[in-house]
């Protein structure tokens, strides 16, 4: 399985479910420019670098929070040693797992990483060939998906994790249309606003959701 991420969120809850069992062979993380995951991955290299600003935004991190999780597995469980790792990634800039902790991740995690140019051309390649059109961050999981495994015997799955039309100008600048908005969301822009002003104070919010449940 493939999934485009930044912050490790939905690739870690396919790991959680392959650790229960469900036969997924690998897993297979798809990185744009802030490759620091695919670094990780590929070469035991999670070092901190400025992020870079992309076509794929949500994907525009250097620190998973999520990443955490995973780390916490392949320390053994230990807290302790876990939290010290994570304190090495703050203050040094920089963590590296060792040979025996990278393999253990190696043996179920790919990446690979792409910048802007190659996610435009895959969005326009795959709207020629199948009719599909992808968003930047799906694309993304797609070329991962291809590099990875450029010969599949068996089905592969990318998690596709937005809409086109969220990203209107990337798609637009791959394919010459812009996406529009799905059926259910077409009048979305024309809706009526409704907000609750509310003060910065716990309090409020408590009464507020309270009051909210009631209703």
């Amino acid at each position: 399985m493939a999934v485009p991420t930044g912050n490790f969120g939905n690739i870690f809850a396919a790991y959680g479910v392959k650790q229960m069992g469900f036969p997924l062979e690998r897993l297979i993380v798809g990185s744009n420019r802030n490759d620091i995951l695919t670094r990780f991955f590929r070469h035991d290299d999670m070092s901190l670098r400025p992020v870079e600003p992309s076509f794929s935004p949500s994907m525009d991190i250097q620190v998973s929070s999520n990443v955490e999780r995973l780390l916490f597995d392949l320390y053994d469980r230990d807290g302790r040693a876990t939290a010290e790792a994570l304190a090495e990634l703050r203050t040094q800039g920089r963590l590296t797992l060792g040979e025996n902790r990278h393999a253990a991740a190696r043996a179920t995690f790919s990446a690979a990483s792409f910048d802007d140019a190659a996610t435009l051309a895959a969005i326009k390649a795959w709207r020629q060939r199948a009719g599909y059109t992808l968003d930047p961050h799906s694309a993304v999981g797609v070329l991962a998906a291809e590099a990875c495994v450029p010969a599949r015997e068996r089905p592969l799955v990318v998690g596709a994790t937005a809409h086109p039309a969220k990203f209107p100008d990337a798609v637009e600048q791959a394919t010459g249309e812009r996406p529009s908005l799905p059926d259910r969301l077409a009048d979305l822009f024309e809706r009526e606003e409704r907000l609750t002003p509310l003060a910065n104070d716990r309090t409020a919010l408590q009464a507020l959701v309270r009051e909210r449940r009631r209703g």
